[in-house]
């Protein structure tokens, strides 16, 4: 049988590097996983406390709603007054989504059909990239650069906007980026909101990493701007923020209508995140708001010793101001490897395992990215590796 979009998508790059390190695991070997993003921190006790207790209430059995119990949208509402100074309603501007994933992918549907184009950054967390091609329109890639130019990125997304042909319906945004971890500043922003108010244009914020932020640095989000709600959704989780990966809980908020049929796809596509999860979430978001802050301080602790483990073997790298990775230039001696090849003789030299870059898209290939997702003593023995099998630094 021929499938559908299947034979579209390319290999999964990063089951190489997962098939090496489990190779190097049979053969007795301690290989320090730095690959893949998996948060490794407990979500809050009063998270799965609250789960199990609702849990045990039958009637939290029963199909819930696709849009997001009231009470949990309220906690939205809360979380962004509180955090971002910004008035949502519960009941026209936010939804709950199962994971950002899903919503950003349904979300695709709802804004674009074959025919269609959308602007996406590369490289790019690949859902980003992948989400407008499964709803069957053209995916354009911008370059986001080096983790350094939000603002150089920002002209060079108008420009193609510009020059493209047809002209894109949605442009999709993440700061702090994954992979690149690019900040971006609220006059950032807001120069997009202009922008996108004088045209026909829909523009997807994923804040995956509101929280996740460094040396006093507090990401905006769009919905600060000026006339965000006309032009302007954003996606915003507890995965990252609140350790929550397993649990898939995330939410679109901001321009009513965009909402609006997302809730109207979505009433047919499911019945919402199991219901004691969204009651032990909206208590989360309520109770626990100090939690972020905490979460923000380990990887902060982490970064540094990557950071500062990597500059005394001689691999500069920029340091990020956020996210839960760090976006690594292949060393100069190493160069002439792409990333694919560089990873492995990473993993089989030094005993570490990193992401390729390509796997974020063509845009990536001249780089690897660190996840901060082992405690500071498995970094410094990664470091100890790398300073070992990298010969040529």
């Amino acid at each position: 049988m021929e499938f559908r979009r299947i034979p579209g998508l390319p290999p999964y790059v990063f089951t190489i590097i997962d098939a090496l390190k489990i190779e190097a695991g049979r053969a007795g070997r301690d290989v320090v996983d730095l690959g893949f993003g998996n948060p490794d921190l407990p979500s809050p006790e009063i998270a799965v406390e609250k789960l199990a207790e609702a849990a045990h209430n039958s009637r939290n059995h029963r199909y819930s709603a696709s849009r997001g119990i009231p009470k949990l949208r309220e906690a939205v509402a809360g979380l962004y007054a509180r955090r971002f100074g910004v008035t949502l309603d519960p009941e026209t501007e936010i939804i709950s989504t199962i994971g950002a994933k899903e919503g950003f992918s349904h979300l695709m549907w709802v804004l674009l059909q074959p025919g269609d184009a959308a602007i996406v950054p590369t490289p790019s967390y690949p859902i980003h990239i992948w989400g407008p091609y499964f709803a069957g329109a053209d995916a354009r890639q911008v370059d986001i650069g080096d983790g350094t130019d939000a603002a150089g990125y920002i002209d060079r997304v108008m420009e193609a906007w510009e020059y493209g042909w047809p002209k894109p319906r949605v442009v999709v945004l993440s700061f702090p980026h994954n992979p690149t971890t690019t900040i971006a500043t609220k006059d950032d922003l807001q120069r997009l909101v202009d922008w996108a108010r004088e045209r026909d244009v829909v523009l997807v914020h994923d804040l995956a990493y509101a929280d996740m932020t460094f040396d006093g640095f507090r990401p905006p989000s769009i919905m600060e701007c000026e006339g965000a709600k006309e032009v302007a959704v954003e996606l915003y989780s507890m995965t990252k923020s609140y350790s929550m990966a397993g649990w898939r809980v995330a939410f679109l908020v901001g321009r009513p209508d965009v909402v609006g049929a997302l809730a109207k796809l979505k009433s047919y596509l499911d019945y919402g995140t199991f219901q004691p999860i969204q009651i032990a979430a909206t208590v989360t978001l309520n109770e626990a708001v100090d939690f972020p802050v905490e979460v923000s301080s380990v990887y902060e602790s982490r970064r540094d010793a990557l950071y500062d483990g990597l500059q005394r073997i001689g691999w500069d790298i920029h340091k990020p101001a956020g996210t839960m990775f760090a976006w690594a230039r292949i060393p100069e001696p190493y160069r002439d490897m792409g990333s694919i090849e560089f990873a492995t003789h990473v993993v089989e030299r030094c005993d570490v395992a990193v992401s390729p870059g390509v796997g974020f898209g063509p845009g990536g290939d001249g780089f690897v990215r660190f996840a901060l997702i082992e405690n500071e003593q498995r970094i410094a023995q990664a470091v100890r590796g790398l300073k070992r099998g990298l010969e040529r630094l």
